[in-house]
């Protein structure tokens, strides 16, 4: 998978709470294991009127918001099904990272969705709620405006008159996984030579009984 250490483009919003898997990606839409095609259904539902048109009133097809590649929204993102298709429809749209507040007990993300990223390369980042209110009203003062988030240095930076950046944390395995742009496979192929001296020493006969 594509290794992710520092990003830079453009933010957009999506000032809503809750957003789940049917909305990211509608099941209609879930007819492949491919991992191809997916990013032109993203937020089908909202993204397109029934005539089949971009729907105006969409906060992402806002022109600012085209090249967007980090998007802000609220917390308990990616919530709903365990469909890895939704994180497949956000990368592929052109999404590298999701960034969501924590909300009392209610996470930014939704467990398995967090899990899917991960192994896919999208980086979820949580911050403080105080902290994405103030990234939604830099946006919109700031339509276009443009963020770093480095893993690296566990830090996102909008890029305004003043630059303000925001801290971070995240899991030390996830981490490194994302820098090292390695999923379980890869994680697993790290081993291949002692996976190999393991099987070297075991009696193919054993094995069978």
């Amino acid at each position: 998978m594509e290794s992710f250490k520092s990003h830079r483009g453009v933010v957009a919003t999506l000032d809503r709470a809750n957003i789940d898997t049917d909305q990211i990606i509608p099941k209609q839409f879930l007819k492949s294991i491919k991992r191809t095609g997916f990013g032109e259904s993203l937020f089908f539902d909202w993204r397109y009127l029934p005539n089949g048109k971009s729907n105006p009133d969409f906060e992402m097809n806002r022109p600012e918001f085209h090249d967007a590649s980090i998007l802000v929204t609220r917390n308990n993102f990616g919530c709903g099904s365990s469909r890895e298709h939704a994180v497949w429809a956000l990368a592929q749209y052109g999404l590298r990272a999701i960034l969501a507040p924590r909300k009392g007990d209610v996470p930014a993300f939704a467990d398995i969705f967090h899990n899917n990223s991960i192994k896919n390369g999208l980086l979820n980042v949580e911050l403080k709620e105080a902290e994405v209110d103030e990234i939604f009203e830099m946006v919109r003062r700031f339509p276009g405006v443009e963020a770093t988030v480095c893993l690296e240095e566990q830090r996102v930076t909008l890029h305004l008159p003043e630059e303000i950046s925001f801290h971070f944390d995240i899991d030390k395995a996830v981490k490194d996984h994302l820098i090292r742009g390695l999923d379980d496979i890869g994680l697993t192929l790290e081993h291949e030579g002692e996976i190999s001296e393991f099987e070297k020493r075991h009696d193919p006969q054993l094995l069978r009984t």
